[in-house]
This record gives C-alpha cells, sequence and structure tokens, in this order.
C-alpha cells in the first residue's frame, strides 16, 4: 500500500482527545454532529475523489454531521489504532486489511449485520471481514495475488508470451530461459518485512493443494505437516537455492522495492497485487500494457486445481463505543456506493468490492484478473492470525537463509496456528 510520510507515534494521545470515548465520560464524536474516521487512504491523491464522493453521498443525507478524515500513516496504523482500543476511544469509523488484522480486533468493533443487509448482493468479499459469523466491515476493494509476467522478456529469451507455463517444472524451464537471455532474474522477490511467503503462499500455493486441502486451510482445518503444504515451502526453498528470486530477497523490501524491479524489466515475474501497488496500474506506468501478462500458479503437484486467490482487501469499520451506530454504519455504506468506488477504481485503479463498476477499459491484465473473480477462492495466507503470519515472516527469511529447515518451520507454525 502507498504510505504518506511518517507520524510518530505520540500524536496518538493527541487525536484521541479529540474521538468518542466508551464510557469514559468525554463526548463522542458524534455528539457535536461530527463523525471521525481513521484510514491510511484519505490521504492519497488517487484516492481524493473516492473520498470527495463518498463525502458527497453521505452529506445528501446528513447535511447537519461534519465527516473528518484522518490519515494516518500505514506503517504505524495497527499501532495507533490498538493504543485507541486499549483507551476505549478513538474514531469512530476506521479502515481495515481484511484477515486478521480486523479478525483480531472484533471486540472493539460493532457488528454491522443489521445495517448491511441491502449492499450483500451488490458487494464482494464480505468474507474477509466476519468473525464468528459477524460481520464487522463492509468491503471497499476486492484484493488479490496474481502472478504477472513480462510478456516482452518473454519474448526476447524466445518464448510465447502467449503461453506462459503451466507446471511447476515447464515454469523453472522457462526460467533458466530467460535468465540466460536477459539480465533479467526469474522472480522478483521483497522479503525483507517477511512479507514476500505471504505473497508467495497465496499466490502459488493454489498449484499445489488440492480443492479439498485448499477449502480445509481456509476453513482452519489445516494441517501443517501435509505432503503438499510441505510442497509449498520446499518450493519457497528451492526457488531460493535454484537462484530464481533477485539477489538479496531477504534484503529486498516488497513494498515497493520488489515491484520496481518487475516493472522495470529486471525480473520476469512477481506475485503482486490487484489493488492498491503493485498491480495492473500501476505497472502499466512503465511497462506497455500489453506487455503485462497474468498467469495462474503452475502446477507442482497433481490434482491441484489453479485459481485466482483473493478475498475483500479493504473495509471500513465502526468502533464499538461510537455513540451514534447506526450514522456511523450510514457512513460506511457511503463509503462502499457505487459512485464512490467507481471514483475509486478510475484514479486509483483498485479493483472494488462492486463487480457492476464498469472495468472495460482497464486493459488485458485487469480483464484477465476479473474474468476468473466468479471461480476465485480466498487467499492462503488471509486465514492466518497476524501472530502466525509475524512467525512465518520471520521463518520464511531463516529458511532462505539456511538457518532454517521446512520441517522445524512448520512444526513451529503448526504450534502458532494451534494457539492462534
Amino acid at each position: 500500500m502507498k504510505r504518506p510520510a511518517l507520524w510518530s507515534v505520540v500524536l496518538v494521545a493527541g487525536l484521541l482527545s479529540g474521538c468518542g470515548s466508551a464510557g469514559s465520560g468525554s463526548s463522542s464524536g458524534t455528539a457535536d454532529g461530527r463523525l471521525v474516521v481513521w484510514d491510511w487512504k484519505s490521504g492519497e491523491e488517487t484516492a481524493a475523489s473516492y473520498i470527495e464522493q463518498a463525502k458527497a453521498d453521505f452529506a445528501a443525507r446528513h447535511p447537519d454531521v461534519k465527516v473528518e478524515f484522518v490519515a494516518q500513516p500505514f506503517d504505524q496504523y495497527y499501532t495507533l489504532l490498538g493504543t485507541a482500543i486499549q483507551a476505549g476511544k478513538g474514531p469512530d469509523v476506521m479502515l481495515f486489511n481484511g484477515g486478521g488484522q480486523i479478525r483480531d480486533r472484533a471486540d472493539a468493533l460493532l457488528p454491522l449485520d443489521e445495517y448491511v443487509t441491502g449492499d450483500r448482493q451488490r458487494l464482494a468479499g464480505w468474507e474477509a471481514f466476519t468473525a464468528k459469523g459477524k460481520t464487522y466491515a463492509a468491503p471497499v476493494t476486492l484484493q488479490g495475488h496474481p502472478l504477472y509476467y513480462n510478456k516482452a522478456l518473454y519474448e526476447e529469451a524466445g518464448l510465447d508470451p502467449d503461453r506462459p507455463a503451466t507446471t511447476w517444472r515447464e515454469f523453472t524451464d522457462d526460467c533458466e530461459a530467460i535468465t540466460e537471455a536477459t539480465d533479467a532474474s526469474c522472480l522478483s522477490l521483497g522479503n525483507k518485512e517477511g512479507f514476500g511467503i505471504q505473497f508467495f503462499l497465496s499466490g502459488l500455493g493454489p498449484g499445489v493443494l488440492t480443492p479439498r486441502e485448499y477449502d480445509a486451510w481456509i476453513a482452519g482445518d489445516r494441517d501443517w505437516n501435509s505432503p503438499r503444504v510441505r510442497r509449498i515451502f520446499e518450493l519457497w526453498k528451492e526457488a531460493g537455492d535454484a537462484g530464481l528470486n533477485n539477489e538479496g530477497a531477504n534484503s529486498t523490501a516488497l513494498f515497493n522495492d520488489a515491484f520496481a524491479l518487475f516493472q522495470s524489466g529486471k525480473a520476469a515475474h512477481v506475485v503482486g497485487l490487484m489493488s492498491d501497488v503493485g498491480h495492473w496500474k500501476d505497472f502499466g506506468e512503465f511497462l506497455a500494457p500489453d506487455d503485462i501478462g497474468v498467469m495462474q500458479a503452475p502446477r507442482a503437484e497433481a490434482g491441484a486445481e489453479p485459481v485466482l486467490p483473493y478475498d475483500g482487501g479493504i473495509g471500513y469499520a465502526v468502533a464499538k463505543w461510537t455513540k451514534k451506530p447506526a450514522l456511523a454504519a450510514d457512513l460506511v455504506r457511503s463509503l462502499t456506493s457505487k459512485d464512490a468506488l467507481q471514483a475509486f477504481y478510475a484514479d486509483a485503479g483498485a479493483v472494488v468490492s462492486d463487480t457492476t463498476v464498469d472495468v472495460s477499459d482497464g486493459g488485458p491484465a485487469l480483464s484477465a484478473i476479473t474474468s476468473e473473480i466468479g471461480a476465485g477462492k480466498p487467499a492462503l495466507h488471509v486465514a492466518l492470525s497476524t501472530e502466525t503470519l509475524d512467525l512465518m515472516g520471520r521463518l520464511s527469511q531463516q529458511i532462505l537463509s539456511g538457518s532454517t529447515g521446512v520441517d522445524e518451520a512448520l512444526e513451529q507454525l503448526a504450534d502458532s496456528d494451534r494457539k492462534g
């Protein structure tokens, strides 16, 4: 995600002083006709029209309510939010990534089920914002992990750019041809923060797991010691040992250094995003749109049925401490209104949750992505808790460096996942 300039964490005290309180006696943001929103998107230029359209939609129904957006730095966002939750006061509405980030904080949020019934069919991606059968945010974008490839590098290596590999063996053969004919690495990988393994798991895991094992993983019935799960982590190690990755993957930031390697033609493939950054629109600023290919995960095991891995990307939630929950929930509905989401797609290239938004002008890469949404499944890493993801990041770095083996890493991950 694109990040605003860093703010100091100490600013949180001042920010909280102007927000609502849960039972502390101080007035909420809505008591004086005001709603406060925390996010990391409203400060971005490409999101300006989206925010303005959402505010206009809300103002048409609530002209006397002032909406104040406070753009937080993404790097510190969940730390600041955690401080607000501990204090029992903060913004009325807040932005979340889908998956563990919101599920781990569901106790501080208002279930939205009674407020969003009319939007259920129009929007996709709800599952990433649910916990224990309740919905805690409305999806704004869909976020997935397509495997992008550079068609121009394929042509330079004498490969057919319209026929990418369908098996892991074919993939590694193509990688060998590309590295011999060009100066590019096969894969662009950024694992400095431990994020690279998340993208690898979700982007390439569909080429390993059977549909049954995939569905069980998402449902929480995960066997970390199964041969196919082990195979995913063996591929992680194999890719590193075979030199498929760019040099210094463990010291390369995913956001945005790894994506820069791909879009500059220094890597032939990257597991990227559908929305935000490192996606088709970003890459199109540097690569010819017709040179941006999207391929399914190559099959590394028989019986795997590769699909597009995607979930709800980001969504707005309502704090449990807000004094006017219905009003705050109505602001969430404005933030997911069709006109607002249409603006978000047009300016930011977001693949929005409203699948009726026309994206036909997005080019061949986006067409390839959206054509797979109907058959897609949730991303594998999004099903994991933040604690397990943090551990997986550290262990993935150790696997690449050779200081930890795959079996040892899987044993620790299984233990963490059980506790989570």
